[in-house]
């Protein structure tokens, strides 16, 4: 890559998981009725996952919750309670039926984010009960163990699911497009996308930060066109955790260091 490109936004940057988790909900909402609504997008963490989630709720304009470890059932459904309009004081079955209401008469897909706590937690039921009796698309979004989570704990969710979509590792075109976004005014050659996307094991989310680190080093230089001959020896962020230095040891658990 040694021209430079048309620069790219949010809303049209074509990343591989992006497209994946478009089809995904395209296939939800695109069912016959009498299918299941239910999707699963699942992956290691910093693939793109929420990234992902948000540019196809912008897109279809989906009701979008991203779930906290720390959050009980009351509070998932006030939430979502309010991601739909409704009122989310009151008992937990007068809210449900609130939000199924509301999603009935909107019949927009509704993407929940950091699924796994759902599963954790303990209510992925009521969400099974709001896909089953609104009839929208509901997409699960979670890590990689998520599916075989909603399996061990609810099988009437996982008899529910229509498609499941495996997030995938990042490519080099995915790292160009994200560099074009990210620094439209920086040429950054073939050779060291390349360099990047391997340091970043795959990871998105490592290759923003490789990308920062790139894009930081070159406005020092006073580079607009950097690859690799460039670059050099500089190190790149792979994800390893620092070796021990010499001397130093790990203090013993409640003792001092």
């Amino acid at each position: 890559m040694t021209d430079k490109q048309p620069t790219v936004n949010a809303t049209t940057a074509p990343l591989t998981n992006v497209l994946r988790f478009g089809a995904l909900v395209d296939a939800c909402v695109q069912r016959p009725r009498h299918l299941p609504g239910l999707g699963v997008f699942y992956g290691h963490s910093g693939l793109g996952k929420t990234w992902s989630a948000t540019h196809a709720a912008h897109r279809t304009r989906a009701r979008y919750v991203e779930c906290g470890e720390s959050w009980t059932r009351a509070r998932f459904l006030s939430v979502l309670a309010v991601e739909v309009g409704v009122d989310g004081r009151g008992r937990a079955a007068d809210v449900v039926d609130r939000i199924i209401m509301a999603c009935e008469a909107q019949d927009r897909p509704v993407i929940i984010d950091e699924a796994d706590h759902v599963v954790r937690r303990g209510y992925i039921e009521t969400v099974r009960e709001i896909a089953d009796r609104a009839g929208v698309p509901i997409i699960l979004v979670g890590e990689e163990a998520l599916p075989q989570m909603i399996a061990a704990r609810s099988e009437r969710t996982h008899n529910r699911v229509l498609q499941w979509a495996a997030a995938e590792p990042v490519t080099a075109e995915d790292v160009a497009t994200v560099a074009r976004l990210y620094y439209p005014d920086l040429v950054i050659a073939a050779d060291l996308i390349e360099r990047v996307t391997t340091a970043s094991a795959g990871r998105i989310r490592r290759a923003v930060v490789n990308l920062h680190q790139v894009a930081t080093e070159a406005l020092a230089q006073g580079w607009d066109t950097v690859g690799l001959a460039s670059w050099g020896e500089r190190e790149l962020y792979t994800g390893q955790v620092p070796s021990m230095r010499a001397g130093e040891r790990v203090p013993a658990r409640g003792g001092r260091p």
